[in-house]
């Protein structure tokens, strides 16, 4: 946790904030904090700063903080994802967050499980708990929007048009495409990826007619959470 996230629920007053929960043992067996430690702090959608820990024990840890420093900008990528399995999708909502995607559209296909759409994970709460843990370790605040398209063929017919306006479309997929072009990091860029196995022919055509143009990462076939990392890492700006 490089930065210790909180919401208005949290305050006890303005500039002083209490926590008891995960966020309370990540201090005591991650950081080891002690009563007059510094602490990097951030209000969800809001500004970072610093905190001062001036209470901390098993119960709770109070701090006293101020936010001066906006958060970093985020990725102008929209990540349209077939259902990956449920552990998979754990791993991928922190890595979408840590790379600041702007949104995630968990979208059908043909071999994604039913049974994936049931998952637990997919709740709003805990899809927010894995995206909070994404943005302590990039040290962010804003949340990537999420959304849900259970139904490939009335997703792609009725709303990616809307979704897609203004925006370069790419399609990662295992064929013999052209690779990745370069892109500006201003780019708004929708970037598709398949399941495992990936996208059945009929979706590649429906994706392809609706304007997304297929690219190759390479000779590798790669696992999804890979093809999403290297896709975005690939996106991020230059330092």
């Amino acid at each position: 946790m490089n930065l210790l996230l909180f919401t208005a629920d949290d305050l006890l007053a303005p500039g002083r904030l209490a926590v008891s929960d995960r966020r309370l043992q990540h201090l005591h067996t991650v950081h080891r904090a002690r009563p007059g430690d510094t602490v990097r702090v951030g209000e969800t959608g809001g500004l970072m700063g610093q905190g001062v820990l001036v209470e901390l024990d098993r119960q709770r840890a109070v701090i006293e903080f101020s936010l001066d420093t906006p958060p970093p900008a985020k990725l102008p990528v929209t990540l349209l994802l077939a259902l990956p399995r449920p552990k998979m999708l754990r791993r991928i909502l922190r890595s979408a967050a840590e790379f600041g995607v702007e949104s995630l559209v968990l979208i059908n296909s043909y071999r994604v499980e039913k049974s994936y759409w049931q998952t637990p994970v997919l709740q709003p709460g805990t899809v927010r708990d894995y995206l909070l843990q994404g943005l302590e370790q990039a040290r962010d605040t804003v949340l990537p929007a999420v959304h849900l398209e259970p139904r490939f063929k009335p997703f792609v017919e009725d709303r990616l048009p809307a979704l897609l306006a203004g925006r370069r479309a790419l399609l990662a997929h295992p064929r013999d495409d052209a690779p990745l072009p370069p892109t500006d990091n201003r780019d708004a860029l929708v970037v598709a990826i398949g399941p495992e196995g990936g996208f059945i022919p009929y979706e590649v055509e429906k994706l392809l007619d609706s304007g997304f143009e297929a690219v190759a990462l390479g000779p590798r076939i790669l696992r999804v959470e890979n093809a999403v990392s290297s896709v975005l890492g690939r996106l991020l700006p230059a330092p």
